[in-house]
């Protein structure tokens, strides 16, 4: 059945990959963009199939009157996300700009709302994954019908060291450069998950752990199939991990009489945690991350992805979360 989806958070990767996956399959699609996201002239135009409408998500009035104008909607999807990480813009958009997207949906009949979350909230040591730990638990005691999509490490965010090989350095790896592990997935494999849950009634009222298709990959093997991709003799740095501890201490100290470190410091948090944590599912008993509980979703591989890149077929857009 085609619906009317309104879409949070559309100017980036997986929220573009969504609104194609969207229009592919025929779904009427409203986007709602910060104005300085494209030019005002292209305000009602369509995009990618798409018509376009520009508001305020720190604001319930200006999504419901200038993004929904009050019409009718079928679905809520948010590819919505802070682009740093860091306290203040976390709270601001994964908790605050959810919350009203979530209540102007409700004025206007949405009856379900289709969430991108993230994995690593399994272990909310920080401040963003707080915050969208906290819209969660919001978006289930709502009463809409809900799917909350948690998926492993994205392509793109695994992808920052490819010129840095191509210079002629080696792959940079913490400890042994098997301390983590992931599932990695392609933008355009998420966005066919997430649009999937509009007719799928086992996705609906559920949190949804996903991860790309083969075997869970350590950042060693990431960087062997990077060097593989790009036809060079694998070189590895190994950095320990208590340089990252030593980083973070001292920007903490630091904006005590700094404040302006107290961002650069949360960055370096994210930095370290993404360093020691892997992106699979927590299993709750054990308080180990299995590979075999993290199911497997999509048709891309990241040996695939890294081959595309370095003959040139497709290029990366880390965008906004470059930092993680």
């Amino acid at each position: 059945m085609l619906e009317r989806v309104f879409m949070l958070g559309a100017t980036g990767t997986i929220g573009r990959a969504t609104v194609r996956a969207l229009r592919r399959r025929g779904h009427e699609v409203v986007c709602m963009l910060r104005p300085a996201s494209l030019g005002r002239d292209d305000r009602e135009a369509p995009w990618d199939g798409a018509h376009i409408r520009y508001g305020d998500t720190g604001d319930c009035l200006s999504i419901l009157h200038e993004g929904m104008r009050r019409e009718r909607f079928d679905t809520l999807i948010s590819c919505m996300a802070s682009r740093s990480g860091a306290p203040d813009d976390a709270w601001a958009v994964d908790y605050q700009a959810h919350l009203n997207a979530l209540q102007a949906a409700q004025q206007v009949g949405v009856s379900q709302m289709i969430l991108l979350s993230a994995l690593c909230v399994q272990k909310p040591l920080l401040n963003f994954q707080q915050a969208k730990l906290a819209f969660e638990r919001q978006l289930i005691d709502s009463g809409l019908n809900y799917s909350i999509v948690r998926p492993t490490a994205f392509f793109k965010s695994l992808s920052g060291q490819l010129d840095r090989l191509r210079r002629g350095k080696p792959f940079v790896v913490f400890g042994d450069g098997r301390l983590t592990a992931c599932k990695p997935i392609s933008d355009e494999d998420v966005a066919d998950y997430l649009v999937g849950c509009i007719g799928d009634a086992t996705r609906h009222r559920a949190v949804l752990p996903i991860g790309g298709p083969g075997p869970a990959l350590t950042p060693m093997a990431q960087g062997h199939l990077l060097f593989e991709a790009l036809g060079l003799t694998p070189r590895f740095k190994h950095v320990p991990v208590g340089l990252l501890d030593g980083i973070v201490k001292a920007l903490d100290l630091a904006s005590t009489v700094l404040p302006p470190l107290k961002k650069k410091a949360a960055l370096a948090r994210i930095g370290r945690y993404y360093a020691t944590e892997s992106m699979l599912v927590l299993n709750p008993t054990t308080g180990l991350y299995d590979e075999q509980a993290t199911p497997s979703t999509g048709r891309q591989s990241l040996g695939e992805f890294y081959r595309e890149l370095a003959t040139g077929r497709t290029r990366i857009e880390r965008g906004d979360h470059a930092v993680f």
